[in-house]
């Protein structure tokens, strides 16, 4: 008996203890989100995907990203290590290099080879992100008893939420039509990803034709399917409508790409999520485990039709049934209110610049080449042939300091000329709003506000440039093209995205007072009991909290 009574408190004190902390937190990132979407397309949804997450959870209506340029490899780092680029050191997904002058990307590594492929993009790690994440966190909390898995599409978006030492990051080779990682993680794949590679599952969905999921009369949210401003799909000889046959797009290509800039993307990541949830055993015990979701297919959509589309709309719509599917799973696997789920996204998306100047509303595109050719003819007469720029890279200007080589007054005189000189012509050139130096960047308080607050905390000393280029609101670097669309600015409409709480430790209700990006690691980390962050600067959401 008294044996028995021991086993009962100790069985029972687990049980607290496991009941102290969610089982499992999934974090979900949609690329390219709008807030405004869950307000455009709220009637179409149905009750157990997006809706049942806002009404069930803890929505902040007025959450936006605190940085520029928001874009996907930043956007990821910050959800997840509860600071900007400032400090954890993503300025881009690729940004120009001082050290090595050269191009590279936020998780590129050439120490690294491909793991579950004999040739794909596996030179991959998240060593250029220089603080911790909340899944590093967890795992040095729980000394590595956590399972942690990132999966997305895109390699930036499995690899940085996993963290620095998670149990696997995974994202879709498009010629092999597989899930890889790289020799980073593990010499070889895990058997259950194995097995569900082995599917082939991309090989089916190739198969189908994307259609509309309603009569397209319906899509009253979204403008004509027959519009001007949308980019056809590569591989697509007719207009960008529906439907979309992804076999005869494809043609005589054997990969498995064109899955992607379409819903089938999100579907077979549904999949691989459900599989990840088995094969790794998350949320079986009460040690909190941590499986990092990024659906990637938003992104292309959205780049190539613009946020009125039709394909738009509709990707959503078959997402709501996605996330629907993965929360039954884990209502079923896990135990409802044993695991915690957030979502938010990346970055916004800007509107079409083409379609805004149609309807009388101030827009344009910015081209590189011609302003970096009349800028270089406006140095001549000061520098002659030196060569003053270096590199543009993500609105930043890096300059040619070698040409400044000298005498160290003289050149440190030159210098302050040369930039005085881009700044002036730069600040009269059609879509620029304003120009700063890194010095004055430098010189500013990290929680300034505004637009200078902004580039302050996405500017990194080491990693980025000389000169910022902030540009009209509707305004974006691109080419010639009327169609497609892009983000990257500190207007609200690339800022202003979801962060939803649901499920353990988390309040019903909403919040239309301001946060930022960097508010959800810290709310985590407070429900997960661990460490914030090494170099978190967000705060916890503590309305959201029961």
């Amino acid at each position: 008996m008294k044996h028995l009574l021991l086993f009962s408190f100790f069985f029972n004190s687990i049980l607290l203890l496991a009941q102290d902390r969610p089982k499992l937190v999934v974090g979900i990132v949609v690329d390219q989100m709008r807030q405004e979407y869950l307000y455009r397309y709220e009637k179409k949804f149905g009750p157990g995907g997006f809706r049942r997450l806002v009404n069930d959870g803890f929505m902040l209506k007025n959450a936006h990203y605190n940085y520029i340029p928001t874009y996907t490899g930043p956007g990821h780092a910050s959800i997840y290590t509860g600071t900007t680029p400032a400090l954890h050191g993503i300025i881009g997904n690729d940004w120009y290099d001082k050290d090595s002058q050269q191009m590279v990307n936020c998780v590129g590594d050439n120490r690294q080879k491909p793991v579950g492929v004999e040739q794909g993009r596996g030179a991959i790690s998240p060593w250029r992100m220089l603080s911790t994440t909340i899944t590093d966190e967890l795992e040095l909390s729980t000394q590595r008893r956590s399972k942690v898995v990132g999966i997305s599409m895109k390699d930036r978006g499995a690899v940085l939420p996993a963290g620095h030492m998670p149990d696997g990051a995974y994202w879709f080779d498009g010629p092999s039509g597989k899930f890889i990682s790289s020799t980073y993680y593990k010499p070889g794949l895990p058997m259950w990803l194995e097995k569900f590679n082995a599917l082939k599952l991309p090989e089916q969905y190739i198969s189908r034709e994307w259609k509309p999921l309603l009569p397209i009369e319906q899509y009253e949210e979204s403008g004509p399917d027959d519009s001007p401003y949308e980019t056809r799909m590569k591989g697509k000889d007719q207009k960008p409508v529906f439907p979309y046959k992804l076999k005869e797009i494809r043609g005589q290509n054997t990969g498995y790409d064109v899955i992607i800039p379409s819903p089938f993307g999100n579907d077979l990541l549904t999949d691989l999520a459900k599989a990840a949830l088995e094969g790794e055993e998350m949320g079986a015990d009460g040690i909190t485990d941590f499986l990092s979701v990024s659906y990637s297919s938003p992104d292309y959509v959205g780049h190539a039709m613009g946020p009125n589309s039709v394909e738009v709309e509709d990707i959503y719509l078959r997402l709501d049934k996605n996330l629907e599917d993965l929360l039954n799973v884990l209502d079923r696997k896990v135990g409802t209110g044993n695991y915690l789920v957030f979502l938010t996204s990346d970055h916004g998306v800007a509107d079409i610049p083409s379609e805004l100047l149609t309807n009388k509303i101030p827009a344009g595109v910015v081209t590189q080449a011609p302003v970096i050719a009349g800028l270089t003819d406006f140095l001549k007469p000061y520098f002659g042939d030196k060569k003053i720029i270096e590199r543009v890279s993500n609105g930043q200007i890096f300059l040619n300091h070698e040409a400044f080589s000298g005498d160290l007054k003289s050149a440190g005189v030159d210098l302050l000329v040369a930039t005085e000189l881009i700044v002036q012509y730069l600040i009269t050139v059609d879509g620029i709003a304003d120009v700063y130096t890194a010095s004055s960047i430098r010189a500013a308080d990290f929680s300034s506000g505004g637009v200078k607050g902004s580039l302050v905390r996405g500017y990194n000393h080491k990693r980025s440039g000389d000169i910022l280029v902030v540009l009209e609101p509707q305004w974006f670097e691109g080419g010639e093209s009327a169609s497609g669309t892009t983000h990257g600015s500190t207007y609200s409409y690339d800022t202003h995205i979801p962060i939803i709480f649901y499920g353990f430790g988390i309040a019903k209700g909403s919040s239309v007072d301001y946060q930022t990006i960097t508010d959800i690691a810290p709310t985590l980390s407070v429900l997960m009991k661990i460490k914030f962050p090494s170099a978190c600067t967000g705060q916890p959401v503590a309305r959201a909290l029961k």
